[in-house]
């Protein structure tokens, strides 16, 4: 067990023939307890110094733990989000590009559709083209014949290429 300043001041030597001088002894003593009373005391305030230092590193030490769980949480959800926008966004290439099928499809049926439309109507043209042409030739045979010429005749004239015309028919019936 350690000595107390009290124990020190209480002490008390045998007395000796030549033995050393009682207030030399003494003042040594006082001089002592001082010392040890202030290493006692510094001791006191270096172990509460080390109490208050450890409540500080226990109380960091549990930050430090809340940290890293809020750390490895926060690594884990952004991995999440990560990987959510990941399937997110392969979601919506693969919407594009049906959607880009899609329309290219539509595209070509109505391509399509406009191909037959204009082989339609050139065909339609075609027609219409040659019934026209058939008509002007037929309006152009009616402008050429002698009917046409008949009928632009004066009526003296009528008569007379009425008559020749009837020969003419009658000479060729012969």
């Amino acid at each position: 067990m350690p000595l107390t300043p009290l124990d020190i001041h209480n002490k008390e030597f045998s007395r000796g023939f030549r033995g050393y001088d009682e207030d030399e002894v003494n003042d040594f003593l006082d001089q002592i307890i001082k010392d040890y009373e202030m290493l006692i005391r510094e001791k006191k305030d270096l172990e509460q110094k080390v109490k208050n230092a450890e409540e500080k590193l226990s109380h960091f030490s549990n930050i430090e733990t809340t940290l890293n769980k809020s750390i490895l949480v926060a690594q884990e959800t952004a991995e999440e989000v990560k990987q959510n926008a990941n399937k997110e966004a392969k979601l919506i290439v693969m919407e594009a590009k049906k959607n880009a099928d899609r329309i290219i499809n539509e595209a070509l049926e109505k391509s399509r559709k406009v191909t037959l439309n204009i082989e339609e109507l050139k065909k339609e043209a075609n027609v219409y083209r040659t019934r026209f042409q058939m008509l002007i030739e037929a309006q152009l045979e009616l402008l050429k014949s002698d009917d046409w010429k008949n009928m632009t005749r004066q009526p003296d004239e009528e008569s007379e290429t009425a008559e020749t015309d009837q020969g003419d028919f009658l000479k060729t019936r012969a």
